[in-house]
């Protein structure tokens, strides 16, 4: 009997050292608190980050006296999502650390390079992200704070993810002091893609329309008249610039981003039923990302006073969102429903180009029914054609869209600008989300930047 207990203890010891070393043992080695990476970092030189067609976005220079350099051609265009490798590890550079100071070259030449006690050249790793379009949201978003985030709809690829202000990589010894000494708002360290957390504003709509038409099979009948403003007790919402829209049908209203009709609407809905949606759209949950990211809040009970159930139906109150959890919402819509998980990292390769590991696309699952996501995508695409976002409508191609002009301070004049949205050809089809803080509306400042990428885009296809 003692025996037999030995041999089974024995053999779950040896089932875990194989799962360990086949499953956990990168995510273990890849931990930042690792000193075994630092014992890598002495046999192997760190291997590359290539963009999606093969353009190198980090290299490690070797100069005349043996040194290292970790180089980044691009400077501050790709800072937040590749990041850095000294200082601590960010972005992609901290993602894939694992596989940069993995070598892969033929065992002979390792072999041989370890006797000689030479470093072995690391792996490369090929992104999702893509040049040009990292670029034209880079430059579009040129002297404003903010964040733009592009996803291929079908497949979650990244294509592109900016934040800015930004930083120099290749300086980030050198400015590492000044760098940390900037106050909480101007930090340039910070993710804004997807570490900030923002009020939506009017881009929630989309989540209060979902919610209404769950709850009212005769959404079509809605009815509202707009006299530029809406009361309900002594709290009052105003259309932005007080428009008077007049009367509006449920359509309407979204294309024209009626914020009375919309706060109507937000005092109308279950608030547990509108919390379960929010819920299903990965509010106050996880995000399946693998690089550092902001939760997304949403607040609403049956205590909830009338006041802040006018604001959450339009995006204001305590409700809080990244711009990348935005453009996984509206990702979404345009698959029918069915949201991909957000990748970075499309293969590995040694340095003579063998490939070692390919990153397939990833399903999460459906965050509404097909049915739901094309009755989004008819209103979205009307807010384009004759609503706030009509900027886009000669593009040459269908989008759909919506834009957001969110308060984030008792200064009404404040506000962030917001777009959310997505290409409609069939055609590997983009999201792309644009938010740029303390500039004003959404149509004015966050659609023009949609519009460069939109159009990069197309030139690629």
């Amino acid at each position: 009997m003692v025996t037999y207990l030995f041999v089974g203890l024995f053999t779950l010891l040896i089932g875990y050292f194989i799962y360990f070393n086949a499953v956990l043992s990168p995510d273990v080695i890849n931990n930042p608190y690792n000193s075994r990476q630092d014992t890598f970092a002495d046999r192997i030189v760190r291997g590359n980050i290539l963009a999606s067609d093969g353009t190198v976005l980090a290299r490690t220079d070797i100069n005349s006296d043996g040194t290292e350099t970790r180089s980044y051609p691009f400077d501050n265009m790709f800072a937040h999502v590749v990041g850095y490798s000294t200082r601590g590890k960010t972005g992609i550079e901290s993602l894939a650390n694992f596989n940069l100071l993995t070598s892969n070259a033929f065992i002979g030449e390792r072999i041989v390079n370890e006797i000689k006690e030479e470093k072995n050249l690391g792996d490369n790793v090929t992104t999702t992200l893509d040049v040009d379009l990292q670029r034209t949201a880079y430059d579009a978003l040129s002297g404003q704070k903010g964040a733009v985030v592009v996803l291929e709809v079908k497949t979650g690829k990244i294509l592109a993810m900016v934040s800015r202000p930004d930083f120099n990589p290749n300086r980030i010894n050198e400015d590492w002091e000044a760098l940390n000494s900037e106050t909480d708002s101007d930090s340039v360290l910070y993710n804004r893609a997807s570490q900030g957390q923002y009020a939506p504003g009017s881009t929630f709509k989309i989540i209060t329309l979902l919610e209404y038409i769950r709850e009212n099979s005769n959404y079509e009948d809605f009815d509202f008249d707009c006299k530029g403003s809406l009361t309900e007790g002594n709290y009052t919402i105003n259309c932005y610039g007080k428009t008077v829209h007049g009367q509006e049908d449920l359509k309407k209203s979204f294309a024209k981003s009626c914020n009375g009709a919309f706060a109507s609407i937000g005092l109308s809905l279950d608030t547990t039923k509108f919390n379960e949606t929010c819920q299903q759209l990965l509010f106050n949950t996880e995000l399946p990302f693998s690089i550092p990211y902001s939760k997304s809040s949403f607040t609403l009970n049956e205590s909830t006073v009338p006041a802040e159930r006018m604001m959450t139906g339009i995006g204001q109150g305590e409700t809080l969102v990244s711009p990348l959890h935005m453009a996984m919402i509206v990702s979404s819509i345009a698959n029918e429903g069915l949201l991909m998980e957000p990748y970075l990292l499309e293969h590995v390769e040694s340095y003579t180009g063998e490939n070692i590991k390919t990153f397939t696309p990833s399903v999460y699952g459906n965050l509404m029914t097909e049915e739901e996501a094309s009755i989004l995508t008819e209103y979205m695409e009307e807010v384009v054609e004759s609503g706030t976002g009509r900027k886009l409508n000669d593009l040459g191609f269908l989008v759909a869209g919506k834009t957001g002009t969110a308060e984030y301070s008792s200064d009404k004049s404040k506000s962030h600008a917001w777009f959310a949205g997505f290409s409609n050809t069939g055609e590997e089809d983009i999201a792309v989300c644009v938010l740029v803080e303390e500039v004003g509306s959404g149509s004015e400042y966050a659609v023009p930047i949609a519009r460069k990428v939109f159009a990069a885009w197309d030139a690629k296809r």
